[in-house]
């Protein structure tokens, strides 16, 4: 029996990219386990699939002080035990891990049972997490070539490449990316979203928790916006606006604003199978700069803003995927500091003028078929 742990999570750019190469490797005949944190953003995005989770002990690496930094050894520590007892136990053919503090125990206790591991690197820098794991792991798979500077490997542009040949640790494989989103369809979205034909459709969404920020700055620029777009705009968990004072800067006077109560603003908590459709439908987007919201927007050829994340809230890797596909004309960038003072309609008027040339860069970014390259290393790769 071919037996494959996955691992990865704590938001859910270490959980989705997984969802598209599970589905591929249960059509191939694998047995498939999810081993992520218990009660955590995996083992809720995971539950609707055929597959069994375990949940393990999971502890957190901060550059900052706090009192949990004292405990969390002990949680990595009680994890990685439970990880050697699945290893042992369940004999898994071999590893894939998408990062998170989360997969640090199961890729140390993978290797210590001599299990191989392929460990896969969204962002232009790698995290702290992902670092630690890298030695132990057979291969890194990255989104993107400029990854190779910082993880200190040269890379085998595709495992065709003689991937077992010296230093070729690092293969550039894209980001494994779900059926629903390549297939997505235009009309289908704007028939989920209520939308016409006459006028543009601006999709906003900030990350799967949402981005505050930039919900404020799309609520307070309501009207003038609806004079130009429909706007589907993804709130994350828990903050749907439901204030008559929105509803008057969006022209209405009376109730509750609900997702359809406003004419041409739909807003949505979060978007699963029917995000691929409605990002077909869109004709522009204003996003965060994750990396795999980035790779996803350039696969579909869609012209962008991007809003990262401040050096205050993050390590800066949202800052350094930003600039670099600025750099390359593939991205319009705004710096969140600058919200609350730029009139958004002039950003994305800026955006729609400069589209063409945008849309002429994004197209000279090639596209792998991740998800076929990836499960031909780990055919490849397991015991």
């Amino acid at each position: 029996m071919k037996r494959i742990f996955f691992t990865g999570g704590g938001t859910a750019g270490h959980v989705t990219p997984n969802i598209a190469l599970i589905e591929r490797m249960l059509q191939q005949g694998w047995e498939v386990h999810y081993i992520g944190s218990k009660g955590g953003i995996e083992e809720s995005i995971v539950a609707e699939l055929p597959i069994t989770f375990h949940g393990i002990a999971t502890g957190k690496l901060r550059r900052y002080f706090s009192w949990q930094n004292f405990l969390d050894p002990l949680k990595i520590l009680f994890g990685l035990m439970q990880s050697l007892w699945l290893c042992i136990r369940l004999r898994p053919s071999i590893v894939f891990s998408k990062g998170g503090f989360v997969a640090v125990p199961i890729v140390i206790g993978a290797w210590l049972c001599r299990v191989p591991v392929i460990a896969h690197e969204s962002d232009i820098t790698p995290g702290l997490a992902n670092k630690l794991c890298f030695p132990f792991v057979r291969y890194v798979c990255v989104n993107f070539q400029e990854t190779e500077k910082y993880l200190g490997h040269s890379s085998a542009k595709t495992p065709g490449n003689n991937p077992n040949k010296a230093h070729s640790k690092v293969i550039v494989t894209g980001s494994p990316v779900r059926t629903t989103l390549v297939e997505g369809d235009a009309e289908r979205g704007r028939a989920f979203l209520g939308f016409s034909h006459t006028q543009p459709i601006l999709l906003v969404f900030g990350g799967s928790l949402g981005a505050q920020a930039i919900n404020d700055w799309v609520w307070g620029s309501l009207t003038a916006l609806l004079a130009r777009y429909q706007v589907v705009h993804i709130v994350g968990a828990g903050n749907i606006n439901t204030s008559t004072g929105l509803e008057q800067r969006a022209g209405q006077t009376t109730g509750p604003i609900q997702n359809s109560s406003v004419p041409h603003y739909c807003q949505k908590e979060f978007l699963q199978a029917e995000f691929g459709d409605v990002l077909a439908a869109a004709d522009l987007v204003l996003s965060r700069a994750g990396a795999n919201s980035i790779y996803e927007l350039l696969l579909m050829r869609k012209p962008h803003i991007l809003v990262p994340l401040t050096a205050r809230a993050s390590r800066g890797d949202q800052i350094i995927n930003a600039r670099i596909f600025e750099s390359k004309g593939m991205s319009q960038v705004v710096d969140e500091d600058r919200l609350t003072s730029t009139d958004i309609v002039q950003v994305i008027e800026k955006t729609i003028e400069n589209q063409s040339r945008q849309l002429a860069a994004i197209a000279d970014f090639e596209i792998i078929d991740s998800v076929s390259v990836i499960t031909e290393l780990l055919e490849r790769t397991r015991r």
